[in-house]
């Protein structure tokens, strides 16, 4: 696998859509930076959040996810609990192509707040706005800062075409759209 360079993703987004809405230009002044970056794309953090409000004591099910635990916020800005998380959703939406794989890391802005962004890996063919956990580690409220830059794919390029892509086995979370809690399929469905 190779890393696929800027004019790529610019090409690949003008040409077929890959990122919508696409910025061609990186865009920093007065912001957390977004748009293209050498081999990949620092994407933004939509207005739209779901806040932990759980407990120390509750148990959070990825089986049998509890939705009361969330409260759901719409801000420009948006206040992560000390030591808690909440998920939120891109601004963008991805098409990956069916030779590509991103690899998701966050922004070193945050980082240096004791942010951490958990993003998994978007496989070929999977499209959608990216739901993320955004987790702080640190004693101290931290502000996000919705319509800014909150993550930063890289593109690895496979030099063969994937057998199975998302797309093709159906994978539960194709073409999500808004913030979308954790599933998990019953046994002998699919």
């Amino acid at each position: 696998m190779g890393v696929k360079p800027d004019h790529w993703i610019v090409r690949m987004a003008r040409e077929h859509g890959m990122i919508e809405p696409f910025e061609e230009k990186l865009v920093s002044r007065g912001n957390i930076s977004y748009g293209p970056s050498s081999y990949g794309y620092d994407f933004r953090v939509d207005r739209h959040f779901k806040v932990y409000r759980g407990e120390h004591s509750d148990v959070v099910d990825p089986k049998r996810i509890n939705q009361e635990l969330f409260e759901d916020y719409t801000t420009e800005v948006c206040v992560v609990p000390p030591r808690s998380f909440i998920l939120a959703q891109s601004v963008e939406y991805f098409r990956i192509p069916r030779d590509i794989l991103t690899l998701c890391s966050g922004k070193s802005t945050y980082a240096r707040c004791g942010i951490v962004v958990n993003v998994t890996p978007f496989e070929p063919e999977w499209e959608g706005h990216v739901t993320m956990s955004i987790s702080n580690t640190g004693p101290s409220p931290v502000r996000l800062y919705a319509g800014e830059g909150i993550a930063q794919l890289v593109f690895l390029a496979a030099d063969e075409i994937c057998s199975v892509s998302y797309r093709d086995r159906k994978g539960k979370y194709q073409a999500q759209k808004g913030i979308v809690l954790s599933k998990v399929e019953e046994k002998g469905k699919r």
